[in-house]
């Protein structure tokens, strides 16, 4: 499914150069993709499993009109010319230290969304100094293996498929929560799901299987904002709040009908209360 030439303009990348600043970083012996939109406060988007940053990209529109948002490529996504991969999570959570350093980012807000949750919640537990605030959706302390989960990463590992295929599409649609209406949305998500190499997405698989934070939780100190869609079916909201209960002073929040792209699907809410916690750090300084 394609989109139309008018709903295509919506939802794609094609005019983010006029609204933010294209960087190439060099990092790791290669070029890491950085955009930066807005002004204000500076929050570090952290993109997930698969669809790299443009994904996130409706969302930094939305974050951008009230503060700097920084978008950048994981190790391993397309664009991102790194020459190592990284061996777990541990690597991805040292590039995004390097990148507030070499950004010169004095404790930014990290936003981690899915995988790219654990890779903030790995940073925020090792390297807590760094983060200003940190503000999580769709992850929790440690990855639980499904069927689903499990039928994925078999597939991706051992059967080379085609671009836009219907059996994992399926899996794409279950980001919603349950078999969304077509849409521009949803073309938009299933498009650039396809854009990260299915290798990628079963190595990261791998490593969400061996992701454990959940005897480091006590170290991080900095003010905590989880997100969890209700109809979440990748990671529960009853997970994602066990996740709040054991990261001190954090505050939880429900997205009442959101799956695990509420980023997304509910980009306004997010942003609202993401501005909620920033205004709520301000006034403790």
């Amino acid at each position: 499914m394609r989109l139309a030439a008018k709903r295509r303009a919506r939802w794609s990348i094609s005019n983010l150069p006029d609204a933010g600043e294209h960087q190439s970083i060099l990092m790791n012996g290669g070029v890491v993709e950085v955009v930066r939109l807005g002004r204000g406060d500076p929050i570090v988007l952290v993109p997930g499993l698969a669809g790299g940053w443009k994904l996130l990209v409706p969302l930094a529109r939305r974050l951008a009109q009230r503060h700097e948002v920084i978008l950048y490529s994981l190790r391993g996504d397309r664009g991102a010319l790194v020459d190592s991969r990284a061996r777990n999570l541990g690597d991805y959570a040292g590039d995004l230290a390097r990148l507030i350093e070499l950004l010169r980012l004095e404790r930014p807000t990290v936003f981690g969304v899915s995988f790219g949750g654990a890779v903030a919640l790995e940073m925020a537990v090792e390297r807590p100094e760094r983060i200003g605030a940190l503000v999580l959706q769709g992850v929790e302390s440690r990855f639980r293996v499904t069927i689903g989960s499990a039928i994925a990463k078999t597939v991706l590992e051992r059967f080379p498929l085609p671009s836009d295929n219907p059996f994992v599409n399926q899996f794409f649609n279950l980001l919603f929560g349950g078999k969304p209406e077509p849409g521009p949305l949803v073309d938009f998500v299933v498009e650039h799901c396809w854009e990260t190499d299915q290798s990628m997405m079963s190595q990261r698989l791998q490593m969400l299987e061996e992701f454990d934070v959940s005897d480091r939780l006590w170290r991080i100190d900095m003010p905590s904002l989880i997100l969890a869609g209700t109809r979440d079916v990748i990671v529960p909201p009853h997970r994602q709040r066990a996740l709040a209960d054991h990261i001190p002073g954090s505050r939880f929040v429900s997205l009442e009908g959101a799956g695990h792209v509420g980023f997304l699907t509910h980009r306004t809410d997010v942003a609202q209360h993401v501005g909620q916690l920033l205004r709520s750090r301000l006034s403790l300084c």
